[in-house]
């Protein structure tokens, strides 16, 4: 901690090149104002756009005053003179009689925030339609950040990762609102339809303390299509040659002057029995999925709110071929989930104090997740209820921003399963009021976000969650960034695991469990470049994750038998990425990375690499689009080296290397997209995926074991037909 002050102090220190000032530019449309996207703010010898809330950052090199020149499609442009670091409002007024003019732009489908301190990745739409996009925990096929893997070989379950860790440690948001957690955290990513996201965000990371004290390796936002910005009509539909169908429609807009509304709808499904490498087991799930999702915003002078609802359902029938609940003979998977929840936001802003603002974030929730392995049977339900408010302010000038609020949790959780005729139950009533402060600083090479946040948690009292972020250019062109925090959650031993019950282990809990906690420590450097006089940039990161707690899943210490303990000796995730991004031609872009995982925990006293995480990875996209944007390519492979697995007499201790193709052909015409796509183009498939498949009852049973796809080539085709709002 004492290096990490010195740094800051010195980073203090440093001589001033430059002087920052904040704005917003607003268009005025009779009587009625609208933050302009993408207005040009200039000078002589540089310029800045307003970014996707109309705002800006204007660095003064030298003394002021300073004078810009503000323009707008469709606006009188203006000239602003600035005396001061003061936030900026400028206004500017629509031109009358203007004839019709069509405006293209690009923004970059994938990319690294070059103002905010934290590593943050921004995914937009353009970078989510490189792939079929059924739902959420397909979206990230091209994306070297977050790995997608399968937990088991009958139920089709599919889990994230980062840093080389369980998805349970990063927090996945819905605005803001921490979301898929707790019963959801096995399932919920599978829940909702890609078409609904509009763009991602992912921090590297402990995050801000502003969104809770569970992140501990990141956080992934997902921004969904906005009211007042959502086509009129979208509609797209899905198949595929395992007999996967899919259906999703979405559409709104303005209905007054201050309402807007959006509606989703999506249907999903497989009907077909699958299983091409004869083992008798489905080699995917038969399952049905419905989800809707409405919600509505308000726009006034002093207050902003938005309030949605949204609802799924979801079925799925694994195991082997043929196998119904009825049929006790054979073995069979069989999951049902169900979703309901309210959200809204509301946000109060103060008059002729642009930069002072209160956000107050809700969230009520109700999910349960039955179902059953085999003979096992589980039943898990929880009710959940979120408050989070935020102050957003300055001290003095804009250089200097305060955050700060208090938060309010309750989760009513229950879960009780049932395995070879032991019982298991985790039941408890969480109840987590926690309050936070971070300070900003914007200096003219440093930037930093300085919080912390004290939550009391009534089962496992005070948890104090301090977090560091700084940014720091070394020059125009390269970006130096550090950061610091600690996390801190419940662990649901039984939730988490729900794959493991895919085999005939035994489950062995001996302890009463405590809070996971852990620090995250971190760097990154980021490198603008020009090569061929065409934009690049380069991306060096390394994380370190240090748990001082953690739940060890334990496949190792006895055969047959699964073991949970609480953390005794060290465990510890070490993560390096490198991501170099080329455009060597026009409208064609070149992504490479490669990851370095080292993620190790004491096992039985023996520090081990976990199991079934690849120590390297590679990743290779690459897209084009035709000069006339009628035609999009793209292809996406990634390189998998070999893990470790566990323990079993018998087999083998490591998984192979191998490797995976994608490909996306999609035609545009007028309103219509037409789309073409394939996955796993090589045809590679982990061999008998399964052990002792023809016995599924007997001892040795289990599907566990998945390292690598259990499918072959996937062929899939897809309609997007859109009305724009006007």
């Amino acid at each position: 901690m004492r290096k990490f002050l010195n740094l800051f102090l010195f980073l203090y220190s440093l001589p001033v090149f430059s002087q920052q000032v904040n704005g917003e530019v607003i268009g005025i449309e009779n009587k009625t104002q609208e933050k302009i996207i993408g207005a040009k703010i200039r000078s002589k010898e540089k310029g800045v756009n307003t970014d996707i809330e109309g705002r800006f950052t204007w660095e003064v090199e030298g003394e002021f005053p300073d004078t810009l020149l503000v323009s707008a499609i469709g606006y009188i442009s203006d000239t602003v003179v600035i005396k001061d670091t003061n936030f900026l409002k400028i206004y500017l007024h629509q031109i009358k009689d203007l004839q019709e003019v069509v405006i293209t732009g690009e923004k970059d489908a994938h990319s690294v925030s070059s103002f905010n301190p934290l590593h943050i990745e921004m995914i937009s739409s353009k970078e989510l339609r490189k792939a079929a996009c059924c739902n959420l925990s397909e979206s990230f096929e091209t994306n070297a950040t977050v790995d997608v893997n399968i937990t088991d070989a009958v139920s089709g379950t599919r889990k994230i990762q980062m840093m080389g860790v369980d998805g349970v440690y990063t927090q996945l948001q819905l605005e803001g609102i921490p979301y898929f957690k707790g019963v959801e955290s096995s399932s919920g990513i599978a829940s909702m339809p890609g078409t609904w996201i509009e763009s991602m965000q992912i921090t590297k990371g402990s995050g801000s303390v502003i969104y809770g004290y569970e992140p501990m390796v990141g956080l992934i936002n997902l921004e969904l299509k906005k009211p007042d910005k959502i086509e009129k009509v979208y509609f797209n539909t899905y198949f595929n040659r395992f007999g996967r169908y899919e259906l999703n429609y979405n559409g709104g807009g303005k209905v007054s002057e201050k309402w807007s509304q959006a509606s989703f709808v999506h249907y999903s499904g497989i009907t077909n029995e699958n299983d091409h490498n004869k083992d008798g087991f489905r080699d995917v799930p038969l399952s049905q999925n419905i989800a809707l999702l409405n919600r509505w915003r308000y726009d006034g002078e002093r207050m902003e709110a938005q309030i949605g609802i949204n609802a799924y359902t979801n079925n799925v029938k694994g195991g082997q071929v043929d196998a119904f609940i009825s049929d006790k003979s054979r073995y069979g998977v069989f999951i049902n989930s169900n979703h309901v929840d309210v959200f809204a936001k509301t946000g109060f802003f103060f008059k002729d104090k642009p930069y002072q603002s209160i956000g107050v974030l809700y969230d009520f929730k109700y999910q349960d997740y039955n179902g059953s392995f085999g003979n096992d049977i589980f039943q898990t339900s929880e009710k959940r209820g979120y408050i989070n408010a935020v102050y957003d302010g300055i001290i003095n000038n804009t250089n200097h921003g305060i955050k700060f609020g208090a938060s309010f949790v309750v989760i009513d959780l229950k879960q009780s399963l049932v395995k070879q005729g032991v019982g298991f139950n985790d039941d408890r009533l969480e109840i987590v009021p926690g309050v936070f402060g971070e300070y900003t600083y914007k200096g003219n090479r440093f930037t930093s976000v300085l919080g912390a946040r004290m939550d009391y948690h009534n089962l496992f009292g005070e948890q104090f969650s301090p977090r560091f972020h700084g940014k720091y250019d070394l020059s125009e062109t390269l970006k130096f960034r550090f950061s610091s925090g600690r996390g801190f959650r419940v662990p649901n031993f039984i939730v988490d695991n729900i794959s493991l019950l895919a085999s005939a282990y035994s489950w062995q809990n001996n302890q009463v469990l405590q809070p996971e906690t852990s620090w995250n420590n971190g760097v990154s450097l980021v490198k603008d470049l020009k090569i061929l006089k065409r934009k690049s940039q380069l991306v060096l990161d390394f994380y370190r994750t240090d748990f001082t707690n953690q739940l060890i899943v334990d496949r190792d210490e006895s055969q047959g038998i699964v073991v949970f303990n609480n953390l005794e000796g060290k465990s510890f995730s070490n993560a390096f990425q490198a991501e170099f991004s080329f455009s060597p031609i026009k409208n064609f872009e070149i992504r490479f990375a490669y990851k370095y995982l080292d993620v190790k925990s004491d096992f039985g006293g023996v520090l081990q690499q976990k199991v079934i995480i690849p120590k390297n990875r590679g990743f290779v996209n690459l897209g084009y689009v035709t000069r006339n944007k009628r035609w999009e390519f793209d292809w996406t492979s990634t390189f998998v080296s070999s893990s470790r697995l566990p323990y079993l007499e018998g087999e083998s201790s490591e998984s192979s290397p191998f490797s995976l193709s994608n490909f996306q052909v999609t035609h545009i015409y007028k309103k219509w997209d037409f789309y073409l796509g394939g996955e796993n183009v090589f045809n590679y498939m982990q061999k008998n995926p399964i052990v002792d498949a023809s016995n599924p009852f007997g001892n040795e049973f289990d599907a566990t074991r998945v390292w690598g796809p259990i499918m072959g080539t996937n062929i899939y085709i897809g309609i997007r037909y859109s009305i724009k709002q006007k």
